[in-house]
């Protein structure tokens, strides 16, 4: 038997994990920690590496592998990234070796062709069809479709119940299912609209190897779905017409919902570097200052989140829950005589 047993999918083989569980590459959140945790317990992870140095890159890989030996990814973000450093960031993945990249935001197919060409595999992050569609014909290896109540920058509008199986349709490579699912009830539901697993952030985001501040992963947890909200008022660092799912603050409140005309303003400091209000960087462990007002990307899903565990016993309920799942569905449903 395969080692997933009914949850093994084309996924799996892909990306030489046990599970169908893929760890979203949150920028600053996820590290090399929460990379390899994830990795050790039979999921797939991607270090968050957008507009890092490409030494920092390398330092995060080299720190992966002598966590674990089990395949990884990085995910870069070209839209988000000057020109030059995204250069950086890519020569430093391929010359590295390693696994996988994902990229999200616009396709550029020839980001994909020469990671393809280096023997790396490939994932795209889609919010359209039409881009899931572009990303196979760049070639990538699997796209995943992330619906609107997805938490950070979302690209679409359409919500997973309804994009997945759009998406599933449209392309012959196989799909992750992105936004809402942090339960093995939801990879169920995610394999039966045609996924072949799931990717995860919000899930992964309050877990202990997380590299978020303690503060952003007590407002995860303390979190109702109905707290966050779809927002482009965080926009420095991205471009415009970037919107993401935050959990509402008092920047997001009626009283604040536009930028200061003055410029920026400096609300906190991450490793000696400012961070202003309307940034894009959310709180990390190293983040000091006026935590409230920064983003607290957070998806739907964060109803569903009421702890803050280990990678691995994350990962363990969602299986769990998974298999139980489809046993129960298994079930003969017709009356005993």
């Amino acid at each position: 038997m395969r080692p997933g047993g009914a949850l093994h999918t084309d996924v799996c083989d892909i990306l030489d994990c046990t599970w169908p569980i893929v760890q979203a590459g949150m920028g600053g959140v996820a590290r090399a920690e929460l990379v390899a945790a994830v990795a050790e317990a039979g999921g797939y992870g991607f270090l968050g590496m957008v507009r890092e140095p490409g030494e920092f890159i390398a330092e995060q890989i080299e720190d992966v592998r002598r966590r674990t030996n089990r395949p990884f990814g990085v995910n870069l973000i070209p839209a988000a990234t000057d020109p030059d450093m995204l250069d950086e960031e890519f020569a430093v993945c391929l010359g590295k070796g390693v696994h996988s990249i994902c990229f999200f935001w616009d396709v550029v197919p020839e980001l994909v062709a020469v990671a393809k060409n280096a023997g790396c595999r490939v994932l795209y992050q889609v919010g359209s069809v039409d881009d899931a569609v572009a990303a196979e014909m760049a070639g990538a290896d699997i796209v995943i479709a992330q619906g609107f109540e997805a938490g950070g920058h979302v690209r679409g509008t359409v919500s997973s119940l309804v994009l997945l199986p759009l998406v599933v349709r449209a392309v012959s490579i196989p799909v992750l299912a992105c936004g809402g699912f942090a339960t093995g009830e939801g990879l169920v539901a995610a394999l039966a609209l045609g996924a072949k697993g799931i990717h995860c952030g919000t899930a992964f985001l309050a877990t202990q190897e997380a590299f978020a501040h303690d503060y952003h992963k007590q407002r995860v947890i303390a979190a109702g779905s109905a707290d966050t909200l779809h927002t482009e008022l965080f926009t420095i660092n991205w471009p415009p017409g970037s919107p993401a799912r935050v959990i509402a603050n008092s920047l997001t409140a009626p009283a604040g919902d536009a930028a200061p005309a003055g410029g920026r303003q400096e609300i906190a400091i991450d490793a000696g570097r400012p961070i202003y209000a309307y940034s894009t960087d959310s709180p990390l462990r190293t983040t000091t200052g006026d935590l409230e007002k920064l983003a607290q990307f957070a998806g739907q899903v964060c109803g569903l989140i009421d702890d803050c565990p280990s990678a691995a016993e994350r990962i363990e309920r969602i299986v769990t829950a998974a298999q139980r799942t489809i046993a129960g569905l298994q079930q003969d449903p017709r009356p005993v005589a």
